[in-house]
């Protein structure tokens, strides 16, 4: 599938625009393209904010479980198209279709979720100190939402934004991944099919800096946008969380990670070393919650380094499409680029390097597919001896790499954990239940998995992370409602007369001074 050259898509279709365009293609086999994209232009850009305003006083004026009815066809929809788009996911971004599928399913469980939220957008009714008079509050939605979201995630991510923001009345204006433009496109149009009005939901094509994404941010500047949610790097988080500051407007980050996990000298280790390979190596370790630091307790460090290294070196590796491997390629040419330069660049001369052959897989003892020269692919890479002086220990590299620690105890072990800054996901293994009390209250990522990995999101369960890795705002279940609705408080006085609230409060008098008698013994 491959749209025109030349065009773009606002309003559900396509329109006119620059000469500037991108083509997505296949990472298994880069010289596949799949599609040609253009990036909306700065006009364009304004013009889709503009059109998602004046399509907002409709839908906000919508029913909730109305809107909420768009959603349920919606859910439907992706259901029926599970594996279709599953597997155009797999293709685009090279996510193993396993994981593909489970990106889909999280989507659908968010709409599921979300459509009883449409009949309960539940306001308050407060009794009032004075007669005649009634307190209530009401959620309203906020207005237009736009949104930036990442290429590893390409369905459930953005279901994670738009489907309560719609169901809570936004209208939304979409900056979609340039990693996943194909996925997108599939994405949009079965809400568009689902019901949802065009000027309700606008998608933009195109690039970050200095082009689409940059000019949407821009847009918070023109009084456009009444909200704006971003999924990607700590950096550009900052950025747009100070654009969002500058106008008084809120934002919700989803930002990187160095995600800790600890295996305490109880831990079952089998268990933990399974745990630390699908956190380090799911998705080619490109996931926000994908392991950066493993921190070993002394006393198991050396038996769990030397089976780690075992089991490593059996990962299956390849082809996406088939359900055997641990990992296929990386989602581009720029994140394979980015993960070797972290390896020429953080690697230290006291570190140890546990596998023999770094960067951008040649060859592999358990590979699957078609010689890995035709895609991105990239060897495992485990590097031990790290300490909290290394530059390694507090930057995200997003890739299949993960740092090997030491720690003496957990006082120790929680040090480490929480020394990078971020606060996004992190695991503890253990069958201490002192440990597990002591941990849960002490580390400070948003999220936390006892004797299991830091990978992991289920719909119902707020998801999100601070520090570097958030500003505390928090996407998934029903807390998420609390960032696309604001709260309108209503007095109504029906006594006919001004009553003032405090000054003419009728409060029951009493003597406070009396004093139970003493008993006489």
């Amino acid at each position: 599938m491959s749209l025109t050259p030349g065009m773009a898509w606002l309003n559900g279709t396509q329109v006119e625009t620059s000469d500037d365009t991108f083509v997505s293609t296949n990472p298994s086999h880069f010289s596949e393209e799949l599609g040609v994209f253009a990036c909306a232009s700065r006009h364009q850009v304004l013009s889709a904010c503009e059109s998602a305003k004046q399509a907002w006083a409709q839908w906000r004026r919508t029913p909730a479980p109305v809107r909420a009815s768009v959603i349920t066809n919606f859910a439907k929809l992706l259901e029926h198209n599970k594996e279709a788009l599953s597997r155009v996911m797999t293709q685009e971004i090279g996510k193993p279709i396993r994981e593909a599928r489970g990106d889909v399913q999280e989507a659908i469980d968010t709409c599921y979720f979300f459509i009883s939220e449409g009949r309960r957008l539940y306001g308050m009714t407060i009794p009032s100190e004075l007669p005649k008079k009634e307190l209530s509050t009401y959620r309203r939605p906020l207005g237009v939402f736009a949104c930036i979201t990442a290429g590893n995630f390409p369905v459930a991510v953005p279901a994670w934004y738009f489907v309560p923001a719609l169901v809570a009345g936004n209208t939304c204006v979409w900056k979609c991944p340039e990693d996943a433009p194909l996925t997108s496109y599939y994405f949009a149009t079965l809400l568009y099919k689902a019901g949802c009005p065009a000027g309700v939901f606008q998608v933009l094509f195109g690039k970050g800096a200095q082009s689409t994404g940059e000019w949407l941010v821009d847009a918070i500047a023109e009084g456009l946008i009444a909200k704006f949610g971003f999924t990607g790097s700590s950096q550009v988080g900052q950025q747009i969380g100070a654009m969002c500051g500058r106008h008084l407007i809120t934002a919700c980050l989803e930002l990187g990670g160095k995600n800790p996990l600890v295996v305490m000298e109880d831990a079952h280790l089998d268990l933990a070393i399974a745990g630390a390979v699908w956190s380090g190596f799911g998705t080619a370790g490109q996931r926000c919650t994908s392991l950066g630091n493993l921190i070993l307790h002394d006393s198991v460090y050396d038996r769990f380094v030397e089976r780690l290294v075992k089991d490593v070196e059996q990962l299956v590796i390849g082809d996406p499409f088939d359900e055997s491997i641990t990992y296929g390629p990386m989602i581009s040419e720029k994140f394979l680029q980015n993960h070797e330069q972290h390896l020429k660049t953080l690697v230290e001369s006291h570190h140890r390097v546990l596998m023999p052959q770094q960067g951008r897989l040649t060859q592999w003892s358990h590979w699957r597919g078609e010689a890995p020269h035709l895609g991105y692919f990239a060897y495992p890479s485990l590097v031990a001896e790290v300490t909290a002086e290394d530059a390694l220990y507090h930057t995200e590299t997003f890739g299949p790499l993960f740092n090997i620690m030491r720690c003496r105890d957990l006082e120790h072990a929680l040090e480490l954990a929480n020394g990078t800054g971020y606060g996004l996901s992190s695991a503890i293994y253990t069958q201490n239940p002192e440990y597990i009390h002591y941990w849960k209250e002490e580390i400070t990522a948003g999220m936390t998995s006892i004797n299991n990995s830091t990978t992991g999101a289920e719909a119902h369960l707020p998801f999100g992370g601070n520090g570097k890795s958030g500003n505390g705002s928090r996407q998934s279940g029903i807390w998420v409602i609390d960032q696309f609705t604001k709260w309108q408080a209503v007095n109504w006085d029906l006594s006919g007369s001004l009553q003032l609230a405090q000054m003419d409060t009728d409060y029951i008098a009493a003597d406070i001074h009396w004093t139970i008698p003493a008993i006489e013994n």
